[in-house]
């Protein structure tokens, strides 16, 4: 999108940062819809945030940042905890991430029942993005000049909240990935080289399961002990016998009469995610002894005042990487995501799309996306918003592994309620996994096709 922006001629793209979605589109760009185009550039939005958080917790950018004195009066290692580095960056961090929240909240409000793209606020969601820019590099800035006090305890805490909405929102869209891909596969099989299709589904199925057997593995010998870690044991115990059966529900007769296209591919791709979620609560563990992770950042000096001048912080563990990644692409699924589910689009606010979704081209022969939103918006305007309000609380919390940041002393701990916080999200995903299984069984009175 932003490659395609930079061919378009000067005058023609400063009238488009003024006006709507579809002229953010030049004759380069693929064709698509008003309601995609807007989605994908609000996320473009959060995505070039998510970069800026990433360069302020670099080293080299930390020591411009020390120049504000509500982060961190000295450079020095502070009641022999953390280096003071380690809060500046924090500090930057949640500054960002609160800029980021506080504009998606803005339009969390601003577009309360939105109905269609008639509606007079419809063109302020899909336009004006030069204002929308300044809007929140406005907030950002002011952000910076947020007085420390209990703003990062607070902002932690909200941070936590958000970030378990978040790992929802995630699940019901790899539920949704799944759903779809078993479908498509399916659809596939029955049209054409049946046995081609279901080698594939089959592959893939035992690669899926044979990852989270490996993380299984990997969970017990790392993160438990024979004779302690005894909360490690029951978390990982109790997700892997909560897949077992849900994987043992997605195949039976009653469910398969009801959702033909359910089986184990879903329940897999369910199985491996929740197998991340396990594997990134173990994680923020606070007792060394049962968590590799947080025994490698302390032994990289930042508990020793004596070696705090030739420390090196480690800002990146294998589970925010690998938790980075699964943001990008579910941040950018949310705004490319069409689903048939009807349970999954319930829960995501979003329907089937408005419009004939035909695409129009001016007498210059530049791409136009028709606006498929005259008749009623494809999604929830305000719940999109929400979920990138969520989005950016969660990436706060991943960029920051977690840690509560001390007030008074300036320390950086990984407390119990983090590691909670996601062990209690993998069982409502589950639940809500389990749900979207057995709920035509239930209310056999509704139409779930």
């Amino acid at each position: 999108m932003g490659a395609c922006l930079g061919v378009c001629s000067l005058l023609s793209c400063a009238s488009c940062l003024c006006g709507t979605a579809p002229c953010l589109l030049c004759g380069c760009c693929p064709s698509t819809k008003n309601s995609t185009v807007t989605r994908l550039t609000f996320s473009i939005f959060l995505l070039l945030g998510t970069l800026v958080a990433c360069i302020m917790i670099i080293p080299g950018v930390e020591d411009g940042l020390k120049k504000l004195p509500w982060f961190c009066s000295s450079s020095t290692t502070i009641s022999g905890t953390v280096n003071c580095d380690v809060i500046v960056g924090h500090q930057a961090v949640y500054r960002m991430c609160f800029a980021l929240a506080a504009f998606f909240f803005l339009f969390v409000i601003l577009m309360i029942c939105v109905r269609s793209s008639r509606d007079p606020r419809a063109y302020i969601q899909n336009g004006f993005w030069f204002f929308k820019f300044l809007i929140l590099v406005g907030i950002t800035v002011g952000a910076f000049f947020i007085p420390n006090g209990v703003f990062t305890t607070v902002w932690y805490y909200f941070g936590m909240v958000g970030g378990f909405l978040f790992i929802l929102v995630q699940l019901i869209l790899i539920i949704d990935l799944a759903h779809s891909w078993s479908e498509s596969w399916l659809q596939r099989a029955e049209d054409g080289n049946t046995k081609c299709w279901y080698a594939g589904l089959l592959i893939c199925t035992v690669l899926l399961y044979a990852a989270s057997i490996t993380a299984l593995v990997f969970l017990y010998i790392y993160y438990t002990k024979p004779d302690d870690c005894v909360p490690n044991k029951v978390f990982i115990s109790l997700n892997l016998i909560f897949c077992v059966i849900v994987s043992i529900v997605s195949i039976l007769p009653k469910v398969q009469e009801t959702q033909p296209h359910s089986g184990l591919l879903q329940a897999s791709v369910i199985t491996l995610y929740t197998m991340f979620v396990t594997w990134s609560a173990m994680a923020n563990v606070p007792d060394r002894n049962c968590n590799p992770t947080l025994l490698a950042i302390v032994n990289n000096g930042t508990i020793a005042a004596s070696s705090s001048s030739s420390s090196v912080v480690q800002w990146w563990d294998a589970p925010s990487i690998v938790g980075l990644v699964i943001f990008i692409l579910c941040t950018l699924f949310i705004s490319l995501r069409s689903s048939n589910n009807q349970q999954v689009n319930t829960l995501m606010q979003t329907e089937e799309s408005s419009g004939d979704g035909a695409v129009h081209s001016t007498e210059d022969g530049v791409h136009r996306a028709h606006d498929n939103e005259e008749d009623g918006v494809c999604y929830n305007y305000s719940f999109f918003h929400f979920c990138l309000f969520l989005a950016s609380l969660y990436i706060m919390m991943t960029l920051t592994n977690w840690y509560l940041p001390g007030s008074s002393d300036y320390s950086l701990t990984s407390p119990w309620s983090a590691v909670w916080v996601k062990i209690s999200s993998s069982w409502v995903g589950l639940l809500l996994y389990l749900w979207t299984l057995i709920a035509p069984l239930i209310l056999s009175d509704r139409d779930f096709s």
